[in-house]
């Protein structure tokens, strides 16, 4: 019910007048005037109630007449009456009917009960009263009201002081809540208040409302009172306390900071009064040093009072929590002044009451953003925000540090000493821990020997101080143990929450106003508001120093499970944010703080150690003590959990990790799993710190890359308790989703995060160096599984983690590099498998990208890497083989890179995946790789570990030649298109198209890859390959060659074929000759085949067959590519050098291929073929370059014909020789050109070896020189037409070397016919074949070529001499056949008498032939068969044979029978003049031979050689003496001379008595005596010259036999009875009977045909025979009868004589 309703109004009415009643009652007695007072103040009420309607304001209008009864009842000063007056009034008051007067009158009423010291808890009520109901009361009234109070707070009453004390703090509000209200009434009314100029007069309050100025005047005098100053307003005041007044002051301003903040007067107070004041009364806190003494100083230093500190501390509070803005530079004294205040030389009470100041401040994050905005970040000012969380740590750090920190009570009065501290401290702190440190289960922070509890001290968030309340404490209180700690700790986790979470959330805001930005302008960049980021980052910059310092001390010293998630809690929330605003430093700093927390206590980690030290340049120190990451303490009460072994170089025993470091690690975890984003570079810390920690808790890597526990025998030393066994799947677990999580990064965290785990990678490595301990698998997998996780953005993180991983791989330690291994193939497996978008097929960049590193494996030397590798291969190829596309060219790649130092089961497996791609891929790759794929085939063909495999290999190139034939369109079309794509991309770039075998269209050219592959392998070291490739080479160049396009012949021709000949020729000529052992022991080699130089000799026959088949069979199509003829020169040099190799079975099969490819009859040219183009171009074919290669330095044999014919070609109009011309020409150009290589190989295979070497060089093989010899007759068919007299020579040297070659000894009994047959060795036989056709050429031939005929002769004359001097082979030794039993000779010499006899008889047929050729007879061939004769004729029975010299003289006689009438015939000519003295010495030779017939020679044989001799001087007599005329005198000399001496040969000694009479060859002597004679004495002597000659003859004979008569007779007589030397008597009886013919003779003779002369020697002779009658000898005596017997026929004297004397 209000005040002023009806019934209220009524009411009071009523009530006053029945209070004045009972006052009169009262007074009636003691106070008459106060009873009539009354007594007319009901009256006057009634009156009022009468006449007004607004009873109310008529009462107050008279309100000092209504209050004067009550007043003068106050004055009587009774007990009773004063509290009746007193209730009066109040009631009047409380329905406001009291007037500003009367109001006045009440408060001096009151004043004087005051004095008098009445009813004083009733006159506060009044005043209180008075004040409250209204605002009449105000200046001096008020004031006078005011200290009224205060005086009465001051009394001895306890109740009235308290009451009083309530009193005036309500007052105090009243006057102020009065000023607020008149500004609400004011609000609308702009007012312009004149300036204030400074402080010009202190009570420049005129500008001021009423209610303002009693409040600005209330405010003043109570600064004035705390500073113990006289008051300007509240007059009357008789003391005052400070507390008090500070009190009052802190509500004032706590309760009102509007009205300073609005009012200019009023701020001004706050900064000329209050502050100062302050900053004075603190003077005593700041001085005072707890502990020195007062004696050292000259003046007492005052003493702290904790009632005025502590409450100046809340007064600064509200200061600096509400006028902060005002007071910048008073607030930064004050801040700096608390900062003191937590020294550890202040009392305790002081820093307790100074921490729970700070933490005050701490909750506030917008105000400590204002201090770093106004103070740190603004030049030349104290870093007051930085300050005061330096302070908090030291403060923190110096409770550890000081000696008994915990327990040391405050320096109390003297009175109690330290004991009755310490008691109250047990008995009244809050939450008392106990004191002595017993262990108990109580949370508390231990450090080195300190303990100390920890009590809940405030809620999070809220500073609900103790001490700053003991408002009723006078004296310090004594502060529990560990309550400072805690508040600390409570203040700096608020401090990080706060801030965190403020900048948090303007983050987020700002984060989503960008994100609205770019919705809306797409097109814009956003601009961020610097100003903000840069008062966070300097906020973070200088609080993490301290707060990290704290906070890792903290941590290291927390034993509760709580505290510790607290401390991690915010390391963890202040790291992440100083990365999410870029602070590298302080991120890494706290991360490092969280991660050495989570390793054992000085466990050597050198990433966290070297971050520590670039920390270690911002410390800062307090007293000395540096407040630097303190070393954590290793004598902590933690429970220990697991026991491992560190993860270092050297192992150095076990480290203990306590559930403390499993919960920091769990932290660790935590902080990357939700701030991944914002680690950056610091991932290195925590994935290194984790990889430690994994390693101690034995975790190893499992598939995947996950972590599971590892088996117990991985660690020897790892114990684990069941705590954390139950714990490891979780943090196994909690591991993986950690990597999972990266998926959700952003790109460049994807790759700090990549990178970090690379270097601990590379870390891990460095360890895992140069010992076979486990290694640190631990990045490894962790990079596996990013990238797993990762695949859907693959490319971007590819290149490092593959980078890396192939670093890993070519790691020593097996088992590092084998999960390295592990790790990249699993990776490329998943990325190919993986369903990207856009798919692979699509994406050949990707694909391309994917499938790199596994090529990159190739370069790993390791052969498990490999091996893994390959496996791999074979897993994508089974997987993805069909969809692999322009990946092919990589995977081709990674099967082909395989070398010889890699071992046999790489190579195996590597070659499965090419078996693979051979059988089942071929159709489905890019034919562009089909090339790619011949390389690798042939490179496993190459490789020399595998034997199995090269062969197979082989194989598939064959299987790979059959594919290309089988889809050649296919493929053709395909390489085509590629093919223009890249002549475009080519000329784009104005480059030339690279590509092997360039010009040839791009399927020829995969042939011939194929064949240069296959030629590669012709040449391998193993000679099972070479045989296996050459075959497969020409029989794929055989099978399909007709595929190839004509000009791609060229190439084959010259690149494959030509090339693999020049290199099978060089390794031939160079291969080792030492014998190979049996290879394994039980391989047999065979002796044809056991050394490399005949294993190379097979290769060399096999290619060169090749070869030879095809041009055999390719004829047509080689013929018309321009330069054939150059190849045909190279394929017979090739022949040549083939058929010259020092190897039997080359050379022959040399000469084999030879014979192929001359079998060719050149091939009729069907009308079509010279429809080419060239011939539509009017060039004949054979121009086109025949002549320009004609091979190093060899002369184009016979070509000048071809030369002519070329030339008239070169006229104005080319045309094409009609075909048949055209091909007779090329062919005799090519039939020369291997006549040539015939003659060279010939030449050179036959030469014999100059100068003596011991040791032999080679010598042809018979059958060699036979094939090579009989290759002749088919060559000269096609070159006789131009084969000239200088060609025969040639092959007359050719033929002659070839038959002198001799034999080796061991292949002598097959070729060599034994000594008694008379056959020829094929040899010989294949030489005279050779000389017969040429002959029967001549023959047939035209004129001209009779020429040859002599040399014909002559090449036969030189064989016929071999049959008495067999030709030497340069200055061989050899021996003859006969003695070659045994082999002790090397080289057997043939028995050349068979065919030097041959020889002769073909001698003599051509000569029965040709005597009459011109050529024959200028060539004097009669004469050069006799000289040649003369040999075999003279040696006779010295001859090698005996048959040679009969054949001689048969074939002697047969010439001369058929040569001497030619030679007759062309005497005149002189033609023959030679030849007659070459005939008498030949016939000198023979018939006087100097060799003795063999001792063994039977009489019928020598009488049979007796008839040949006889033969002779037949002819001699019937051939040659009747046409003496026609024949030169010398030779008739001659042969009279040669009769004469026969006639009276003497013979040898050596004949025994048997024999003498036959071999004294008296019918040879006996017919040339006759034939003499009947010379001699015939009458055709024609000239006298003649006659002279054979005169004289027989005037020798008959003096020589004069002379031996002599002799004899003599001999005889001196030797008397010894019979004579046996030759003597023989000789004798040989003259003897050449006496008796002589007489015979010339009695046969006309006597004038004799000499008379001749008689007279005659005649002479018969003394001489007379006295030899004396001899002994029965011989001499028969013979010397027969002598003298015909004498008788000249006993009477002629009768001519005497005619003729007389006449």
């Amino acid at each position: 019910m209000s005040t002023s309703s009806p019934e209220a109004v009524k009411k009071l009415l009523e009530n006053m007048q029945t209070d004045l009643r009972s006052l009169s009652m009262e007074c009636k007695k003691k106070f008459p005037p106060v009873k009539e007072a009354a007594e007319s103040g009901i009256v006057k009420i009634k009156t009022i109630a009468a006449r007004n309607t607004d009873i109310l304001a008529a009462l107050k209008e008279n309100s000092s007449e209504v209050v004067q009864p009550f007043l003068m009842g106050c004055g009587t000063k009774e007990p009773k009456i004063t509290q009746l007056c007193l209730a009066a009034i109040q009631r009047l008051m409380s329905h406001e009917v009291v007037s500003e007067a009367a109001a006045g009158n009440i408060i001096n009423m009151l004043w004087q009960l005051m004095e008098n010291g009445l009813e004083e808890l009733k006159l506060l009520q009044t005043v209180l009263v008075l004040l409250t109901t209204n605002t009449v009361v105000h200046d001096e009234v008020l004031s006078k009201a005011i200290v009224l109070c205060f005086r009465l707070h001051f009394t001895k009453d306890n109740i009235t002081n308290n009451t009083a004390a309530a009193t005036v703090r309500q007052v105090v509000t009243v006057v102020f809540e009065r000023m607020v209200a008149e500004d609400e009434r004011f609000k609308g009314i702009v007012e312009h208040p004149p300036p204030v100029h400074g402080n010009t007069n202190r009570r420049s309050v005129s500008t001021l409302r009423p209610s303002a100025k009693d409040a600005y005047m209330l405010f003043q005098d109570l600064c004035q009172l705390v500073n113990a100053d006289a008051p300007y307003w509240l007059v009357g005041m008789t003391e005052m306390t400070r507390t008090f007044g500070l009190e009052l002051l802190e509500s004032v301003l706590n309760d009102f900071p509007g009205v300073f903040l609005q009012h200019q007067e009023f701020s001004f107070l706050l900064k000329e009064r209050v502050c100062p004041l302050v900053i004075k009364l603190f003077s005593p806190n700041i001085k005072f040093r707890q502990g020195s003494s007062s004696a050292a100083s000259p003046a007492p230093v005052e003493k702290p009072y904790f009632p005025i500190c502590m409450r100046l501390l809340r007064v600064v509070s509200v200061l600096i929590k509400h006028f902060y803005s005002l007071l910048v530079t008073e607030c930064e004294i004050f801040l700096s002044l608390l900062v003191k205040f937590l020294d550890g030389e202040k009392p305790q009470w002081l820093r307790a009451v100074a921490v729970e100041s700070v933490h005050r401040l701490c909750v506030q994050p917008h105000l400590l953003r204002s201090f770093c905005q106004s103070y740190d970040m603004k030049q030349h000012s104290t870093k007051v925000f930085r300050d005061i969380v330096n302070a908090l740590g030291s403060f923190i750090q110096s409770l550890f540090i000081v000696p008994n920190a915990g327990n040391s009570a405050a320096v109390s009065p003297p009175t109690g000493g330290l004991g009755s501290g310490a008691q109250g401290a047990a008995q009244g702190g809050p939450g008392t821990g106990g004191v002595s440190g017993n262990l108990t289960t109580q949370a508390a922070f231990e450090y080195r020997g300190t303990w100390i509890p920890l009590m809940t001290v405030s809620v999070q968030g809220s500073a609900k101080a103790t001490y700053l309340e003991m408002l009723d404490k006078v004296e310090p209180p004594s502060i529990p143990e560990g309550y400072a700690m805690s508040v600390a700790f409570s203040a700096l986790l608020d401090l990080v929450r706060g801030i965190t979470s403020m900048i948090e959330r303007e983050l987020a805001i700002e984060e989503e106003a960008a994100a609205e930005f770019r919705e809306t302008h797409p097109d814009q960049e956003w601009q961020l508001q610097p100003e903000a980021h840069l008062v966070w980052e300097e906020m973070v910059s200088a609080c993490w120093c301290g707060l990290l310092a704290a906070l890792s001390l903290l941590l290291d010293a927390s034993t509760d499970e709580t505290a510790t998630e607290s401390i991690l809690k915010a390391e963890l929330t202040m790291a992440s944010l100083c990365g999410r605003l870029g602070l590298v430093t302080p991120r890494d700093a706290f991360i490092t703080a969280i991660c050495k927390a989570s390793l054992p206590p000085h466990y050597a980690l050198t990433v966290l150690s070297s971050n520590a030290a670039t920390l270690s340049s911002k410390a800062y120190s307090i007293q000395g003590q540096s407040v630097q990451i303190i070393s954590p303490s290793s004598e902590s009460h933690q429970q220990v959990v697991a026991v491992g072994q560190p993860l270092t170089a050297q192992p150095q025993g076990t480290v203990v990790l306590t559930a403390k470091n499993i919960q920091c690690m769990r932290t660790l975890l935590n902080l990357a799993h939700c701030h991944g984003a914002v680690l950056g570079t610091s991932w290195q810390l925590v994935l290194a710190t984790l990889q430690h920690l994994v390693w101690i808790l034995g975790l190893k890597p499992g598939v995947g890359g996950a972590l599971k526990p590892g088996r117990a025998v991985e660690g020897p030393s790892t114990v684990l308790t069941t705590a954390v066994m139950t714990d490891l799947p979780v943090i196994s677990n909690i591991l993986s989703r950690l990597f999972e999580s990266s998926q959700y990064l952003d790109d460049v965290s994807l790759h700090h995060l990549i990178n970090a785990l690379c270097s601990l990678s590379l870390e891990a490595m460095e360890m895992a160096y140069g010992n076979n301990k486990e290694p640190s698998l631990f990045a490894v997998a962790k990079l596996l599984e990013t990238g797993l996780v990762n695949m859907d953005r693959i490319e971007i993180l590819w290149r490092p983690l593959t980078g890396h991983l192939l670093e890993v791989c070519q790691h020593p330690n097996s088992r590092m590099r084998e999960w390295g291994a592990e790790a990249l193939t699993a990776l490329i497996k998943a990325g190919l498998a993986y369903k990207h978008d856009p798919p692979l097929a699509q994406n050949q960049r990707l694909q391309l990208l994917l499938l790199n590193p596994l090529k990159e494996l190739s370069n790993v030397l390791h052969a498990d890497i490999r091996q893994k590798q390959l496996e791999s291969v074979l897993q994508i190829l089974q997987s993805q083989g069909d969809s692999l596309g322009p990946g092919w060219p990589l995977v081709l790649g990674v099967i082909g890179a395989i070398r010889n130092d890699q071992g046999e089961s790489l190579i195996r497996t590597a070659f499965q995946c090419l078996q693979l791609v051979v059988t089942d891929f071929l159709p489905t790759m890019p034919c562009t790789c089909l090339q790619i794929v011949v390389d690798v085939a042939g490179s496993f063909g190459l490789q020399n570990q595998e034997l199995n495999i090269s062969l197979t290999s082989i194989g598939l190139l064959w299987n790979i030649s059959d594919y290309f034939f089988q889809r050649g369109e296919a493929i053709t079309q395909e390489l085509e298109k590629e093919e223009e794509a890249l002549q475009k991309q080519a000329q784009e770039k104005g480059e030339t198209l690279n590509r092997p075998f360039h010009p040839a269209p791009p399927f020829d050219c995969l042939w011939l890859c194929l064949y240069a592959k296959l030629g590669e392998l012709c040449v391998d070291p193993r000679p099972a390959v070479r045989k296996s490739a050459g075959q497969t080479l020409f029989s794929t160049i055989a099978a399909h060659g007709t595929l190839l396009q004509q000009p791609t012949w060229h190439i084959v021709v010259w690149k494959v074929l030509f090339h693999l000949l020049d290199c099978v020729r060089t390794s031939s000529t160079t291969a080792d000759k030492e014998k190979i052992e049996s290879g394994g022991g039980n391989i047999l080699i065979h002796h044809s085949r056991d050394t490399a130089e005949k294993q190379w000799a097979e290769t060399w026959v096999l290619t060169l067959a090749g070869v030879a088949r095809i041009f055999n069979t390719r004829r047509y199509l080689l013929q018309q590519l321009g330069d054939f003829f150059e190849a045909w020169e190279v394929l017979l040099n090739h022949i040549q050098s083939a058929a010259l190799s020092k190897n039997n079975e080359v050379s022959l099969a040399a000469l084999k291929s030879f014979q192929e490819i001359l079998q060719i009859v050149t091939p009729v040219k069907d009308s079509d073929k010279t429809g080419d183009a060239l011939a539509a171009m009017g060039v004949p074919p054979v121009l086109i370059d025949p002549l320009s290669a004609s091979g190093p330095g060899r002369p184009l044999v016979r070509s000048d014909s071809l030369v002519e014919r070329l030339t008239c070609y070169n006229g104005a109009e080319l045309q094409a020789p009609p075909p048949g011309e055209d091909s007779a020409l090329e062919d005799s150009t090519l039939w020369w050109s291997a006549w040539n290589t015939w003659y060279r190989t010939g030449t050179e295979s036959t030469r014999p070896p100059s100068g003596l070497t011991e040791k032999l060089s080679f010598i042809p093989s018979q059958p060699f020189l036979t094939a090579l010899i009989q290759i002749f007759p088919a060559l000269y068919q096609h070159i006789k037409a131009n084969f000239s007299m200088e060609d025969l020579k040639k092959l007359g040297i050719i033929l002659h070397g070839a038959v002198s070659v001799p034999i080796s000894s061991d292949a002598s009994p097959f070729i060599l016919p034994s000594y008694t047959e008379a056959v020829l060795t094929s040899l010989q036989e294949a030489v005279l074949t050779a000389l017969d056709v040429l002959q029967k050429a001549i023959c047939v031939g035209p004129e001209n070529l009779q020429v040859m005929y002599p040399a014909i002769f002559e090449q036969l004359l030189l064989f016929v001499e071999f049959s008495c001097k067999p030709p030497q082979y340069g200055r061989m030794e050899t021996k003859h056949v006969a003695n070659a039993k045994y082999n002790q000779a090397e080289w057997v010499a043939l028995n050349y008498v068979p065919f030097a006899e041959r020889s002769l008889e073909v001698v003599v047929d051509l000569y029965h032939k040709t005597a009459c050729h011109k050529a024959v007879i200028n060539e004097k061939v009669l004469q050069n068969i006799i000289k040649t004769l003369r040999m075999p004729l003279g040696l006779k029975y010295a001859c090698p044979s005996e048959s040679t010299w009969k054949l001689a003289v048969s074939s002697l006689l047969k010439v001369l029978s058929i040569g001497l009438p030619v030679a007759r015939q062309h005497a005149s000519s002189g033609k023959f003049d030679t030849m007659w003295p070459e005939l008498a010495n030949a016939f000198e030779d023979f018939l006087f031979t100097k060799s003795s017939p063999p001792d063994n020679l039977s009489i019928q044989e020598f009488q049979k050689n007796e008839a040949i001799d006889v033969e002779v001087v037949q002819l001699i007599s019937t051939e040659i003496l009747p046409f003496a005329n026609f024949i030169p005198k010398d030779f008739v000399g001659q042969i009279m001379a040669m009769l004469n001496k026969g006639s009276i040969h003497s013979q040898s000694s050596s004949f025994t008595e048997a024999e003498i009479d036959v071999r004294m060859r008296e019918d040879f002597s006996k017919v040339c005596f006759e034939t003499l004679l009947q010379f001699s004495f015939s009458n055709k002597v024609s000239t006298p010259q003649e006659g002279y000659i054979s005169r004289m003859a027989l005037s020798v004979l008959l003096k020589r036999s004069q002379d031996v008569l002599r002799r004899y007779v003599e001999d005889e007589r001196l030797s008397g009875r010894c019979p004579l030397p046996r030759q003597q008597v023989t000789e004798i009886i040989f003259v003897l009977k050449a006496i008796s013919t002589l007489m015979d003779s010339l009695k046969k003779t006309q006597p004038e045909n004799v000499d008379s002369n001749t008689w007279a020697q005659v005649i002479a002779l018969y003394p001489t025979l007379v006295e030899c009658i004396t001899c002994s000898s029965s011989e001499v005596s028969s013979a010397l009868k027969e002598a003298l017997g015909p004498f008788k026929d000249f006993m009477q004297p002629p009768v001519s004589r005497v005619q003729n004397g007389e006449s």
